[in-house]
């Protein structure tokens, strides 16, 4: 399954089989390589929240395996940001920008494998995304990143959804190799991407985006 340039879609993480958060993107390419994906500023998005209105991040693990969720939505409102999917491969890499709309860092998202769908009038990538992360800087040094939520949730077994946290940190020490010598993704390549001029925003989530996940 491949996805033409230019095609909104939908980037949709899966907890536990419930919807954690979804953004819209437009497909920049889609080769052998992976799946590139375009979120602007200002994107449309929904988030998993509890009654109260509060992310997973705003409340400790513990009373958030226990709230009642619904998804709100909201706005991307970080910077413009690449996404790129590896084919077959447990992470994601983003490219973030800086306040001049410089190259900043690219960010190693440790997920499971994007799984595709079609439905014709939309599509979508739903992934397992695995809390911990790496950020790489432009010099090539980096640092892991949000291990204190990772080791959090990792402490309630029967309601986490990474179950194999070594291999999560395995994956995360090939990338940190390749980032180390500079290998693709990390030599440079889409660092100096522009979207094309006729790229617009969508103004609200296609319909479909709510549909129940392959995940």
């Amino acid at each position: 399954m491949r996805f033409e340039p230019g095609r909104l879609i939908v980037h949709r993480n899966v907890r536990r089989g419930r919807i954690g958060w979804v953004r819209a993107a437009r497909v920049v390419s889609d080769d052998e390589r992976g799946l590139l994906i375009w979120i602007a500023r200002g994107t449309p998005t929904a988030s998993e929240v509890t009654e109260a209105g509060l992310g997973m991040r705003a409340v400790p693990f513990a009373e958030w395996i226990t709230s009642a969720y619904r998804l709100a939505p909201g706005r991307w409102n970080g910077p413009p940001l690449l996404k790129f999917l590896p084919a077959g491969a447990a992470h994601s890499v983003w490219w973030f920008r800086d306040p001049r709309d410089r190259h900043a860092s690219w960010y190693v998202n440790l997920e499971e494998p994007g799984v595709r769908w079609d439905d014709g009038h939309l599509a979508g990538v739903d992934m397992v995304d695995q809390d911990l992360d790496v950020v790489v800087r432009p010099d090539l040094s980096w640092e892991w990143k949000d291990e204190g939520e990772f080791v959090e949730r990792l402490a309630f077994p029967d309601h986490y959804w990474v179950p194999d946290p070594d291999e999560v940190r395995a994956e995360g020490k090939r990338v940190i190799a390749r980032a180390e010598a500079g290998e693709f993704p990390f030599d440079g390549t889409w660092c100096d991407f522009v979207p094309p001029a006729d790229w617009t925003t969508p103004a609200e989530l296609p319909a479909g985006w709510d549909r129940p996940p392959v995940r």
